[in-house]
This record gives C-alpha cells, sequence and structure tokens, in this order.
C-alpha cells in the first residue's frame, strides 16, 4: 500500500490539536485509505482499538447513523473516559445535520475528531460557521506521477512507459494496481464519474437530465489549456441545438468544482498584481476521467501535460495561476507564501521557433523569480536559457 506520505504527516503533526481535521477530495481518490494508514500509525504509538471510533457514512451497516442525534449518540457511547478518543467520520455529508453531531463532539476534552467529505459545500455551510477558526481542511488529490510510479514500477516497464499510462489511465490510486487492462480500467473509471455525477451533483442540483452536466463536462474536455467562460459553453450548447442560459452554467459549474471533478485556474496579471474575475482555464482531476469524457482519439499530448503540471503544482504550492502578461499568456504562476515560479509546459521544444516561443513568454517577466521550461524532451540534467530552466516533466514530476 502506498503510504501517502504527505498528506499522513499532515495527520500526525495535527495529532491532538484542538482543531477539527477535515480531508476534502473527489471520490475514490484515497480518502478512506488515508484514515486506514493513520489508525495503523496510531496503533503503532499506543493508543488502543478501543479509543478508535470510525464511521464511514456509506456502509449500510451504519445506515441508521444519518441523523445528527444518532451518529452523535453512537460515538458519544463508545467513549473511553479518562483518555484520548479518536473520532474518525468518512464521508460526513450523507448525515442530515452532521454539523451539530460535529460541533457537539469537537468540544468534548477528550475526542480528537477527523471528518472527510467529497464536496466542497462541505465547508461552505453551517460546519465553517459553527467551527470558524477551529477546523484545518486537507486537500486531497489522486495518485501524484510519484506515488503512481511507486506503485507500478515492479512491473519492469520503463519511466516512459508507465507515465503513458498514467496519461491515459489516469490517477485514481485502484487504478495502478489494475494492470492496464483496458476494460476493467474503463469500467471503473465509468463507475467513478456516474457516481460524482448522480450522487454529488445532480442530486444536490435536483437535475433530472444528467446530460446537460455531460455537455457541459465534453465542452470543458475539449477546451483544456484555452480560456473558457460560462458565456462560450452556454453559446457552444446553444449552436449544437442544448437551449441553456449563462446562469443555469455558472450553476452547473460551481457544483461540478465543488464535487472536485474540474478545478478552476483564474488568471492573474503578472504587471498589474492583481487577480482577474474573466476568462479563466479548467482542469481535469484526472486524466483518465477527461479521456473517458472525450474520445480517446481526441487526446491532446500538450494539453494533457498541462492538466498533470497544474495538478502537481496543486500539491506542492498554496495557488495556482494563469499568468498573463500583456497579451501573452505563461501557462502557471505558482505562489507558496512570498514564493512566486512561472512555469511553462509544452510536449517538445526541439523545434527552434517552438523554444523561442516559449522561452520569449518567460523572458518578458521582469522580475527574479524561478522560471521553468518543462517539456517530455530528453535533456539529460536539463538545460538552462539565462536562467530559465527547462527540466523533462518526467524527472520534475518524480522529484516531488
Amino acid at each position: 500500500m502506498i503510504q501517502r506520505k504527505e498528506y499522513l504527516e499532515n495527520l500526525i503533526a495535527l495529532r491532538d490539536k484542538q482543531v477539527i481535521k477535515v480531508i476534502t477530495g473527489v471520490r475514490r481518490c484515497g480518502k478512506s485509505t488515508l484514515f486506514e494508514l493513520y489508525i495503523e500509525h496510531l496503533k503503532k504509538t499506543g493508543v488502543g482499538k478501543e479509543q478508535i471510533i470510525s464511521v464511514n457514512l456509506e456502509d449500510l451497516a451504519h445506515s441508521d447513523l444519518l441523523d445528527y442525534k444518532a451518529l452523535y449518540n453512537y460515538i458519544t457511547s463508545k467513549l473511553v473516559p479518562d483518555k484520548n478518543n479518536y473520532i474518525f467520520i468518512d464521508e460526513v455529508q450523507k448525515c442530515e445535520g452532521f454539523e451539530k453531531a460535529v460541533d457537539s463532539l469537537f468540544i468534548k476534552k477528550n475526542c480528537d475528531v477527523y471528518i472527510t467529505g467529497s464536496n466542497a459545500y462541505l465547508l461552505s455551510g453551517e460546519l465553517s460557521t459553527l467551527l470558524s477558526g477551529r477546523y484545518v481542511q486537507i486537500d486531497m488529490l489522486p495518485f501524484s506521477f510519484k506515488e503512481y510510479y511507486e506503485a507500478t514500477k515492479s512491473s519492469g516497464k520503463s519511466k516512459k512507459e508507465i507515465f503513458d499510462s498514467y496519461l491515459r489511465y489516469g490517477s485514481f490510486p485502484y487504478v495502478a494496481y489494475l494492470e492496464n487492462d483496458d476494460k476493467i480500467i474503463n469500467q471503473y473509471i465509468e463507475g467513478i464519474y456516474n457516481t460524482i455525477l448522480l450522487k454529488d451533483v445532480a442530486t444536490r442540483e435536483k437535475i433530472n437530465d444528467v446530460s446537460v452536466l455531460e455537455n457541459i463536462l465534453k465542452t470543458i474536455a475539449s477546451s483544456i489549456g484555452s480560456p473558457i467562460s460560462a458565456k462560450k459553453i452556454s453559446d457552444t450548447l446553444i449552436s449544437s441545438g442544448r437551449k441553456i442560459s449563462i446562469n443555469t452554467v455558472e450553476a452547473y459549474l460551481r457544483a461540478l468544482t465543488d464535487s472536485y471533478i474540474i478545478y478552476n485556474a483564474t488568471r492573474y496579471d503578472i504587471k498589474g498584481r492583481q487577480f482577474l474575475k474573466t476568462l479563466g482555464k479548467y482542469y481535469f482531476v484526472d486524466s483518465g476521467i477527461r479521456n473517458h469524457i472525450i474520445n480517446q482519439s481526441a487526446r491532446d499530448i500538450g494539453h494533457l501535460l498541462e492538466n498533470i503540471v497544474y495538478l502537481e503544482l496543486l500539491r506542492r504550492k498554496n495557488r495556482v495561476n494563469i499568468g498573463k502578461l500583456a497579451d501573452k499568456e505563461v501557462d502557471f504562476v505558482a505562489t507558496n507564501m512570498n514564493e512566486v515560479e512561472y512555469y511553462q509546459v509544452s510536449a517538445s521544444v526541439l523545434d527552434e521557433n517552438t523554444l523561442n516561443r516559449e522561452l520569449a513568454v518567460l523572458q518578458e517577466i521582469r522580475d527574479n523569480y524561478p522560471k521553468f521550461l518543462l517539456t517530455l524532451d530528453d535533456i539529460g540534467k536539463g538545460a538552462n536559457y539565462e536562467g530559465i530552466k527547462q527540466i523533462n516533466i518526467i524527472d520534475w514530476l518524480l522529484e516531488g
């Protein structure tokens, strides 16, 4: 089992701190497994089995706990007096009024509370109001390429072959163990995709016609790497005979981003040092889902690479934006506290014109922050163009 080291270390550092630990992320990204890993860690440090209370609200065995009073009463009945109790509630949003139970457990002196959810609106309502300043949110993503590589390197395949599989099949943890079986992997991804659309989006928004969500996602899947707006999506659907208002598209986009199936990268004016509200880009949480939505033959390697770099930067940095520089664009501006890094992504820059075009954008930035050009080109230990470092994407991903 891959340890998900970064997330596990985060939980270990937060142990017994007076905050609720909230783990959010798309379905099947590994939240429940993270709980299992952390519980094993607790046991190894001397925590007794009776001090650990774990509830998965997607399990039928706990179907009677979908009311906050029942959930609270069940957990409090199992608390061990005079010892620290570690409480884990998986998919907490399935419990009606869960925030009341969580808040009541939190105020007990001997309760360390951990919850997971598959929707961003988990923290957009009463929970955030009740617990303002008293919770820490850990945003979880599926496997990074480094984790995927660790899970599959025993196959005997080269790094490039494993990376090709990562691009094609995606990063959901269980996919790494399905041995590149097209049929099974496609069925597995389709199951995740349908569950997100039906349970996390359609049910919440009371959408009867799920095909409209699929049409929006198809439009986004075909537009990775390109600025897009609710109006453009609405116009595209209307031109294909599907009448839908801009307001409806905006509501559905919010629901889709809340379910973590897509992420919205906003634009940042590098010279003006300000965030812009228009013409951002959307990226998928998993390339396998993106490839499932559109025809495999329509895959664009450049845009897939951009998608993977975006997600990796999310893992490493606090904020990732699209850079605007007059009439030019920098693929990503990644910030972490006061540190800033600039990234251009291209499948290859062996063609001199392509190299000059990609470098020109970064060369116009008049500051001393690090600048990187990520490509699939085999360039050994990399290259340096007056401070701009060219790095092989696979090597860069494995460094993380």
